[in-house]
């Protein structure tokens, strides 16, 4: 499969749409379409190894964060197999609670071989 801009961009909407997916059966339909089975995902908080352990990360987050969405905060800048794009958590309508950027890189199948992620606004304790 040719990875372009266009699939980097449609990869990292599907990836912000499992991160809101609230559902988990679709959750979970979302992360095996757009997951490598062994795919990676790793933040300041949290290391993540395969589709079971995101899904399960995708899972407690929105349990710390009900009701929050994650949107994109600007556009997905993509080259080869790698994205970055900005997002924002918060209410659908109002200020964000936590920003950060992502760093995707795609596997030769158009899945998510791995996610860095970077938080550069989180609530004060």
């Amino acid at each position: 499969m040719e990875i372009t801009a266009t699939t980097l961009q449609d990869l990292a909407d599907r990836y912000l749409a499992a991160w809101n997916e609230t559902d988990p059966a679709l959750r979970r339909r979302l992360v095996d379409a757009s997951w490598a089975e062994d795919g990676r995902y790793t933040d300041p908080l949290v290391v993540a190894e395969g589709r079971e352990a995101f899904d399960a990360t995708l899972g407690a987050v929105q349990a710390q964060f009900p009701g929050l969405v994650f949107r994109m905060a600007g556009p997905v800048d993509a080259h080869h197999d790698i994205a970055r794009f900005s997002w924002e958590l918060g209410p659908a309508d109002g200020e964000a609670l936590v920003v950060g950027f992502d760093v995707l890189v795609a596997d030769a199948e158009g899945r998510i071989a791995q996610v860095h992620g970077f938080l550069d606004k989180v609530p004060a304790a």
